[in-house]
């Protein structure tokens, strides 16, 4: 499966953009460990993100972010390269959050985003909704996380 290329910028992006069936692939965000424990220490201190030794000892074989850290990093991907500076009207949510393999200090994520569903809104017909499988990658191509997410971006034109 080969990665799509939006035809217009990501300032001038809308609705109509936003094609069921297209793959965008973009990345690279380096994980260190001192951003895993600073995260850590700040949002979610748990041993096997910010204690070196019980890490190591733990089921995980060492230190790994946190899952909200690698979304953190996997929505900065998003927000730069994916969703429309200046018609994206937010989201109502996400489905099926998952966590599937470790992060851990020296990988490099990327991302893929595959593009479900794009639905015009009946009782606003100036928006749509965009259903998108988010997949973040680790330098191996493995998939790390997963999630399903709902955006909710401005039309271009109105019927």
């Amino acid at each position: 499966m080969s990665a799509a290329q939006f035809a217009v910028s990501v300032e001038d992006r809308y609705f109509e953009d936003y094609v069921p069936g297209d793959v965008y692939e973009y990345g690279e965000i380096p994980v260190t460990e001192v951003e895993i424990v600073e995260f850590a220490r700040r949002y979610d201190p748990q041993h096997i993100h910010v204690d070196f030794e019980r890490a190591a000892q733990g089921p995980f074989g060492g230190l790994i972010a946190s899952g909200w850290h690698t979304a953190a990093m996997m929505m900065r991907l998003i927000v730069d390269n994916f969703l429309p500076r200046n018609s994206s009207l937010g989201s109502p949510g996400i489905d099926e959050l998952r966590w599937l393999r470790p992060v851990r200090p020296g990988d490099v994520l990327s991302i893929r985003l595959s593009i479900l569903e794009a639905t015009r809104s009946r009782s606003k017909p100036d928006r749509g909704v965009v259903r998108t499988l988010c997949e973040v990658l680790n330098q191996d191509r493995a998939v790390v996380m997963s999630m399903k997410a709902m955006n909710i971006i401005a039309c271009r034109s109105t019927p």
